[in-house]
C-alpha cells in the first residue's frame, strides 16, 4: 500500500501542477474571448462593419477554455451529480461503487480519446473559413487534451480509491481544493 501511496501522491502533484497552468491559461482565453466578442459588436453594429475572423477566434478561445477547465472539474466533483443514493450506502459500498463508474469512465474516455486522436489527424486537411486560415487540427487538439487529462485524474481518481479501501484513509488524502473553489 506504501507504493500505491507515493504513487498517487506523484500523480495527485503532477495533476495538480498540470491543471493548475490549464486553469490559468482558461481564464486568459476566456479574457481574450470577451474582448474578441466585445471587437466584433463594436465593428459590427458602431462602424458597421463586421470583421471575419472574431466569430471564429471566440469559438476556438471557448473550446481551449472548455477543454483546460473540465478536467479540474471532474477531479474535484464540480459536475453535477446525483449523491442521494451513495451517501445512504455504507463507506465500502459507496467506494466499491465509485471504483466501477471510475472503471467504466476510464474505458469511455479511453475509447473516446483514441477517437479524438484520430480526428485531430484529419483536421491537417482542413483550413478554417475565416483569414485566419488555421488548420482546425489545432481546434480539435482541445478534445484530445481534454480526454487526456480526464483520463489522468479518473487513474488518480481510481488510485486513491483503491487506497482509500484497502489502506490507511490518511495515506490517500483528497486533493486539496483549488483557491477558487474555496473562496465566496
Amino acid at each position: 500500500m506504501q507504493l500505491l501511496a507515493k504513487l498517487t501522491a506523484l500523480l495527485a502533484a503532477v495533476n495538480t501542477a498540470i491543471l493548475t497552468v490549464g486553469r490559468q491559461v482558461a481564464w486568459v482565453a476566456l479574457v481574450v474571448m470577451v474582448f474578441v466578442i466585445l471587437l466584433q459588436v463594436f465593428f459590427r453594429y458602431v462602424l458597421n462593419n463586421a470583421l471575419p475572423w472574431p466569430e471564429e477566434a471566440a469559438r476556438t478561445l471557448m473550446i481551449w477554455m472548455m477543454a483546460l477547465m473540465a478536467p479540474t472539474g471532474y477531479r474535484w466533483g464540480a459536475f453535477v451529480s446525483i449523491e442521494l443514493v451513495p451517501d445512504m450506502l455504507p463507506p465500502v459500498v459507496r467506494r466499491a461503487l465509485h471504483m466501477a463508474i471510475f472503471i467504466l469512465s476510464s474505458v469511455i474516455l479511453f475509447i473516446l480519446l483514441q477517437q479524438a486522436r484520430k480526428h485531430f489527424g484529419t483536421g491537417f486537411i482542413f483550413r478554417s473559413s475565416s483569414l485566419m486560415h488555421m488548420p482546425l487540427a489545432y481546434v480539435y487538439l482541445a478534445m484530445s487534451v481534454c480526454l487526456g487529462l480526464m483520463l489522468s485524474v479518473n487513474i488518480e481518481m481510481i488510485m486513491r480509491t483503491l487506497g482509500r479501501t484497502f489502506g490507511n484513509l490518511d495515506d490517500f488524502p483528497k486533493p486539496t481544493l483549488p483557491k477558487f473553489m474555496t473562496e465566496g
